[in-house]
């Protein structure tokens, strides 16, 4: 039998988000699920233009407000995913992300697209948290 788990819709005040009928973020008991963030600033420009390690830390930055005001913590992150435009960057992308979840480590996907919704952003990212998940151990997996 399903329980009934507490939702609560998060809104950045962006214009794009009541346009297209999606929220920033969405908690549902103690997971966070964080749409693709885009390098823009509050005033809706563009930061950083085609700058793949600038733009993917503005993101994570973004996305650290988010994850912090609803009480969870960086170490909460169980998967990232980023899109980019073009993959031969992918140092770039990496060295940013890395420097927020080395220790982390998520799961994480880097997906190659053909644009995104401005041509001079070039990465977007989705991000998942599951609160209390700071307890990190690992493991090696031959396959």
């Amino acid at each position: 039998m399903a329980t009934n788990l507490p939702r609560t819709n998060i809104a950045s005040g962006s214009p794009f988000e009541p346009l297209r009928g999606y929220s920033r973020a969405v908690e549902v008991g103690d997971a966070l699920y964080i749409s693709g963030t885009t390098a823009m600033n509050a005033q809706g420009d563009v930061v950083a233009p085609g700058d793949a390690y600038l733009q993917t830390k503005h993101i994570l930055s973004s996305i650290k407000s988010i994850i912090t005001s609803r009480n969870f913590q960086m170490s909460d992150v169980v998967r990232t995913r980023l899109f980019v435009t073009n993959i031969a960057r992918w140092d770039d992308y990496a060295r940013a992300h890395r420097e927020v979840f080395e220790h982390v480590r998520p799961a994480s996907s880097l997906v190659q697209v053909v644009k995104l919704v401005d041509p001079r952003l070039v990465v977007e990212i989705e991000v998942e948290a599951l609160r209390g998940a700071t307890d990190i151990s690992s493991v090696t997996v031959s396959f």
